[in-house]
């Protein structure tokens, strides 16, 4: 007879049990065991907000063998994860087997630990408690808020908003936080300012650098020498004075180390200084906590990774200032153990903070056990755990101020030196947005020796142009940091909240920066301008503040859902009759100064380029948003969202929308049209009685200006692919063309995008080779693989990452950046879903009859038709359509049409679907 114990997840399950023996049996639950329904109706307000829950296929089959080992059983241990979610999981395990009276004489306990650890793990089952009722009902307010947001708020979007994806309670306000701070680099004015630098000697032949801050006996400020003139004079003044040291001030400063990691500052620095991912840090993380196997033992390396509290267990401290003694020596040893508390808004401070299980095993130990990416992650772990119980660095900071003896300017150098490094020995925080280099250099330089009255020797004197910079995106740590700083989210979501934004193309990341896409804008300015208070930081934040309140016990959960849901419901209920001209006028008015942005000649950016009359607005249409002309029809001029600045005026040229280069050898017209996506070249015309003859097309890439297009360039673009020449090692065929994204180069199955400096239709072989080898090299060797040796590699393929192993290769799920597929889910991926490759000539034979579509079209229309709010707006936005795009064989027939995107899957926002791994809470 032995007693059951459930975890969440196999790798945890198989290390607990060698630690509990014979006597137990641990299971995996694999996540959430059930979750409600993505249908309406799951939760009901009107009936005290009851919950309808449903059990997948693998929460079914986890159920059924967690029931089999509860046969004969005295106890139930249930030891999922220590917060709010693994309360949940615990809760709806118990619930599921007591509606099948699977607990009659069955002792039924909670456990908890915050590592996983031998010691940890006896001392845990040893105190076993009841469930956290109060937990649990902040869980059940938290999934009916996200799911009532999602299901209620995204059908809004959908028939008002063509093209949207879904809302969600948190994701909505951190989409609105990225969307203000590109408004604010848009609205950016960059101002001119200058400084005079100054090269002095002392008397002792040495050279230094001082800034000037007094001209004229008034201090300076920023702006005050905002031009060329006034720095002129101002260099002029340094250049005719006489110089002496005024004062020399020397003081000690000392700077604290930083915190242990909580989950948003560990995902904030391994951001910074590993480049990895939220989601990849907690991937690593989890692998971290549930055990690696360290030559035949089993053991979690890192505390648990979910947390938001930085205080660290007594025994730990004592440990890690015992093996700072010893490693570093007593003066690295601070008289008393540090003691930190969080600064965070609405922490629950309810664990630990993130740190090593054992202090002594140091990274150099545990990298032979670990694959890159965990060791490059419990080695930053490991050491700011450290360094936190360290001694404060001293630095030495010297300031002279240097005066002319006529008083006509002040120059300041600044200098500093580390008199004692402390924690700085081993560990350094990281840094959003580093300084600028001027001061980088005034902070870490030094001075040589200099007394007052000391006469100088004035050198160079220097004066710099700067201009103000805007406000830098986003990357994902600043963005953590700033939800965290104003109280939105939790440990649990921050990563799933930015992948869920990713996931809707909502954002897209550029240069590990996050840029808000059309879609997400339009979305975050309908919510701003019809739900405002929904997508404001200050009432998410409170609303934060309130489950705290419920999870606290000091808040009852129903009473805290009641008032919720009748001022939502009540704005929900206004937008039923909100015409699409409203949202049209109030999207137009609130992204006017994104989509029409000021042109330098001053002249109206609102006036139609093709007729001159009309003025260009926002239209909504079936195939979402687009700019179109107030004139139409007269006048069907229609362009996509934003379009370049210098394609803006390349659009004057183009009047009636097209402009006629000259004739084909054959007598076809050629001419330069602009459509939705930007400009293009078009061979001839349609024919009327051959509505499946489509005339030859082909976009003008980057590097060739509309309005100076000629007509033998026109007929290279539209002759493209053209053979380049012969690859002189592989003997293969180069062509050159123009696809989907851009100009490129191809050999074989290989494809390399051109840049932007290169001709498309000059680009020689040498190039073509050069860009062919650098996406021949775009691979990257993970490991090898354990059962055979052989290499695991992540290459990346025309339609994004994938994983080859010999023959074997599989995509790498949507989302996940190739640099954090890691060997053990690069293998599971393999085993999984893993194809062989197809050889090469063989693929015609395999070919499936082709379907027949054609029955499938009317209903298809017949859903576009009803699908579209407008129409005039969907009449030009057929004319908007891109030129050779066939999607309407492809539509979803009208019966399935209800409550579907564009792609026909509902999304109804954040942890709508049922969660099957603890990684993919719900966003919110």
């Amino acid at each position: 007879m032995t007693d059951v114990v459930v975890v969440e997840s196999p790798a945890k399950a198989k290390t607990i049990n060698k630690y509990l023996g014979d006597g137990f049996t641990v299971l995996a639950s694999f996540g959430h065991v059930r979750d409600l329904p993505p249908k309406d109706g799951s939760v009901r307000p009107d009936e005290n907000f009851a919950m309808d829950w449903q059990a997948d296929e693998r929460g079914s089959r986890q159920m059924a063998a967690i029931a089999k080992a509860l046969r004969g059983a005295r106890h139930l241990y249930l030891a999922t994860d220590p917060d709010r979610e693994g309360e949940a999981i615990s809760w709806h395990v118990r619930a599921m087997l007591e509606e099948k009276n699977l607990l009659k004489g069955v002792d039924v306990q909670r456990v908890t630990f915050n590592e996983i650890t031998k010691s940890a793990i006896r001392a845990a089952m040893a105190q076993p408690r009841d469930l956290d009722q109060p937990l649990i009902e902040a869980y059940l307010a938290r999934r009916a808020l996200d799911y009532l947001v999602g299901f209620t708020l995204s059908p809004v979007l959908w028939r008002k908003l063509p093209g949207s994806r879904s809302a969600g309670r948190v994701q909505s306000v951190a989409l609105r936080l990225i969307c203000e701070r590109e408004a604010e680099i848009e609205s950016f004015r960059a101002r001119e300012y200058w400084t005079v630098a100054a090269q002095f000697t002392t008397p002792g032949g040495a050279a230094f650098t001082a800034r000037l801050t007094h001209l004229a006996g008034r201090k300076l400020d920023q702006f005050d020498l905002h031009d060329e003139a006034g720095a002129m004079a101002a260099k002029a003044a340094v250049e005719a004075g006489r110089f002496a040291v005024q004062s020399v001030e020397r003081r000690k400063v000392r700077r604290n180390p930083p915190p242990p990691f909580t989950t948003s500052t560990m995902q904030q620095e391994a951001s910074r200084k590993l480049g990895m991912g939220a989601q990849g840090t907690m991937r690593t993380a989890q692998q971290l906590y549930e055990g690696i196997d360290l030559g035949g033992e089993t053991v979690g390396l890192i505390t648990y990774m979910r947390t938001d509290g930085v205080q660290m267990a007594g025994e730990a401290i004592a440990a890690i200032r015992g093996h700072i003694g010893e490693s570093f020596g007593a003066p690295y040893v601070p008289e008393k153990a540090r003691i930190y508390s969080t600064k965070a808004k609405n922490a629950q401070e309810a664990h630990e903070a993130i740190r090593p299980t054992d202090v002594s095993r140091t990274p150099a130990q545990m990298a032979r056990y670990l694959n890159d990416e965990q060791r490059r992650l419990y080695e930053l772990i490991w050491k700011r755990s450290v360094a936190s119980q360290m001694q404060s660095a001293e630095l030495d900071q010297v300031i002279v101020e240097i005066a002319d003896a006529g008083g006509a300017a002040t120059l300041r150098a600044t200098g500093s030196m580390i008199a004692f490094d402390g924690f700085l020995k081993l560990y350094s925080e990281g840094r959003d947005d580093a300084a600028p280099k001027d001061e980088q250099d005034d902070d870490s330089r030094m001075l040589p020796p200099m007394r007052e009255r000391d006469a100088l020797k004035t050198g160079e004197v220097a004066a710099d142009q700067h201009f103000t910079q805007p406000p830098p995106r986003f990357s994902e740590a600043s963005l953590v940091k700033k939800m965290e700083e104003i109280g939105i989210g939790r440990p649990s979501t921050y990563a799933s909240i930015l992948t869920v934004l990713r996931d809707r193309n909502y954002v897209r990341l550029d240069a590990r920066r996050f840029v808000p896409e059309d879609r997400g804008r339009l979305v975050t300015a309908f919510l701003t301008s019809f739900f405002e208070r929904y997508v404001d930081t200050q009432f998410t934040a409170g609303l934060e503040e309130q489950l705290d309140d419920i999870s606290g016990g000091r808040a009852d959960w129903r009473d805290v859902m009641s008032a919720f849901w009748q001022d939502f419901s009540r704005a929900v209920d206004q937008t039923k009759d909100l015409k699409i001209s409203d949202v049209i006028s109030a999207l137009d008015a609130d992204l006017a100064p994104h989509f029409f942005p000021a042109h330098l000649d001053g002249s109206d950016p609102r006036v139609c380029t093709a007729c001159g009359t009309g003025r260009l607005g926002l239209k909504l249409g079936r195939y979402g948003a687009f700019i179109g002309c107030s004139n139409y029809p007269t006048c069907q001029f229609t362009r996509r969202l934003v379009v370049d600045p210098k394609e803006d005026g390349e659009a004057d040229t183009l009047k009636d929308g097209m402009r006629l280069l000259g004739q084909t050898p054959g007598g076809e017209d050629v001419t330069v049209r602009r459509g939705p996506w930007g400009l293009y070249v078009q061979q001839g015309e349609p024919d009327p009685e051959d509505k499946k003859a489509k005339p030859r097309r082909a976009t003008i890439p980057r590097g060739i200006e509309g309005d100076k297009i000629t007509l033998d360039q026109a007929l290279g673009l539209l002759s493209l692919p053209r053979v380049v020449g012969i690859h002189p090692e592989t003997g293969e065929q180069i062509e050159a063309g123009l696809g989907r994204f851009g100009p490129y180069v191809k050999m074989g199955a290989v494809y390399g995008s051109l840049d932007k400096d290169d001709d498309i239709l000059t680009v020689g072989l040498n190039r073509a080779v050069d860009v062919l080898a650098r996406k021949l090299a775009s691979v990257r060797t993970i490991a090898p693989h354990p059962k055979d040796g052989e290499p695991v590699i992540v290459r990346k393929g025309r339609f994004g990452p994938y994983i080859q192993h010999g023959t074997m290769v599989v995509n790498v799920p949507r989302g996940e950046a190739m640099e954090d597929v890691t060997l053990d889910q690069a293998v599971a991926l393999l085993a999984e879903k893993g194809k062989p490759l197809k050889p090469k000539g063989k693929a015609a034979a395999k070919k499936a009859p082709a379907r027949k579509t054609a029955a499938r079209k009317a209903p298809a229309k017949t859903a576009a038709k009803k699908a579209a709010p407008d129409g005039d707006a969907d009449t030009q936005a057929r004319a908007a359509k891109p030129p050779a795009r066939k999607a309407a064989a492809r539509k979803t027939p009208a019966g399935k049409a209800t409550g579907k995107t564009a792609k026909g899957k509902a999304e109804p926002g954040e942890g709508a679907g049922p969660r099957t791994r603890r990684t993919a809470t719900e966003a919110g």
